[in-house]
């Protein structure tokens, strides 16, 4: 079949293409106290189902023209205060949330018909707290952070693979690598959380816990 004929019938195809979403459903009874909690309980269901990469969430931001971009990232932090990623200081990412200081973020939970968004403004981790994540990250990872200049153009993947073996001689001999004066966690500190459980005939349950002046409260709001 000629590529036309392939685009063509791939195009057919996506109209047509439905899931039904009867895994369950999600009350305002059912949550918990706080969103901490609810998000918790959900993320150990995932674990517990055996779902990739769990702790994956899409990551949002802006620039400073507004122009959005959005990429996956992984939760190694959950408190209170917000969930925590890591990354480049140095990286397109960064620089938007170093200049709007606010990012969205999404738990894609497709095998439980599940989703949970984080959105709010972000604050740079401690170094202290970078440092306890970073002493437990694999040697070849503590090395990548340190070889790759994210985000910025490379000539090809020669590049990349020179600068890794450069890092490497570099620490050869060093048993502690430290953290890269480029590198840290950024926190999303929420002031809305929502969890959002698929139903049928898309009449989906979404129930947000909401900051306000008086404290958390949770809302339901249509599909």
């Amino acid at each position: 079949m000629s590529e036309l004929g392939n685009t063509a019938d791939v195009a057919v195809r996506l109209p047509a293409m439905r899931v039904a979403y009867n895994g369950g459903s999600l009350d305002e009874t059912d949550l918990a106290p706080t969103w901490t909690e609810q998000l918790q309980a959900w993320l150990d269901e995932a674990i517990a189902h055996g779902l990739a990469e769990p702790n994956a969430m899409v990551l949002a931001t802006a620039d400073a023209d507004g122009l959005p971009s959005s990429r996956t990232v992984l939760c190694k932090g959950l408190d209170e205060r917000g969930v925590v990623f890591y990354t480049n200081y140095t990286s397109a990412k960064s620089h938007d949330l170093a200049i709007t200081r606010y990012a969205s973020a999404t738990f894609p939970w497709y095998g439980l018909q599940r989703q949970v968004h984080v959105r709010g403004e972000v604050q740079k981790v401690e170094q202290a707290e970078t440092a306890a994540y970073w002493a437990e990250r694999p040697r070849g990872s503590q090395l990548g952070a340190w070889a790759s200049p994210q985000s910025q153009l490379v000539d090809g993947r020669r590049a990349l693979d020179t600068a890794l073996s450069s890092i490497e001689r570099r620490f050869r001999d060093v048993e502690q690598i430290p953290v890269p004066p480029h590198w840290g966690g950024w926190r999303i500190r929420p002031t809305v959380v929502e969890f959002w459980q698929g139903r049928q005939d898309r009449l989906h349950d979404r129930l947000r816990y909401v900051d306000t002046d008086d404290g958390w409260r949770v809302r339901r709001v249509a599909p």
